[in-house]
């Protein structure tokens, strides 16, 4: 039977699990839109929620442009809304700079669980393996809807496995086969 199914990308979250892999790997560099069509199937796609922060363009003006084609191929993706949260600036003891993301997983838990709620999917893909998130796919559960995760082994909670169905690891070979190469984009 089809299912319909709506995706969460922890944009974050991803950035580390392609960097465990290999140091040089990004995210800007990566296949989302034929990664999901692989894993999703032939069931509907509903939606793809995609959540990060801007990067500082005076901070790392090269790296923000990268971000930005990302983020440009990500909107031209079809049923992909991009959610943007703040980018805060933080000091190490050392009094080194540097920045976290706030609101990232708030809104992808409000946005996963309300979806759950308004019956728009019976299954959704959470693409991280932060274990934080183990207790909204406790609630998403309780209302009759599966869940999966995409992540990357070395950084997956166990916690959080425990709770999906099924886990879609990413590893060096997935990471080189969705390679994003921009062929025909």
């Amino acid at each position: 039977m089809m299912k319909r199914v709506s995706i969460y990308i922890d944009g974050a979250n991803f950035v580390y699990g392609l960097k465990s892999l290999n140091a040089k790997y990004s995210d800007y560099h990566f296949d989302f839109e034929n990664y999901i069509k692989m894993i999703v199937g032939k069931d509907d796609l509903v939606s793809i929620f995609y959540y990060n922060a801007s990067l500082k363009q005076e901070v790392n003006p090269r790296r923000f442009k990268e971000q930005q084609k990302l983020l440009a191929r990500l909107r031209k993706i079809q049923k992909c809304k991009v959610i943007l949260c703040k980018r805060q600036k933080r000091f190490t003891q050392e009094d080194e700079e540097y920045y976290t993301i706030k609101g990232d997983d708030i809104h992808l838990a409000l946005d996963m669980l309300n979806n759950a709620w308004e019956d728009k999917y019976d299954k959704a893909i959470l693409f991280s393996g932060d274990g934080d998130f183990a207790q909204l796919v406790k609630y998403v559960k309780d209302k009759k809807k599966e869940v999966e995760m995409v992540s990357f082994e070395e950084l997956a909670s166990r916690n959080l496995i425990n709770e999906v169905k099924r886990c879609n690891f990413i590893n060096k070979k997935i990471a080189n086969r969705f390679f994003y190469r921009g062929e025909n984009k």
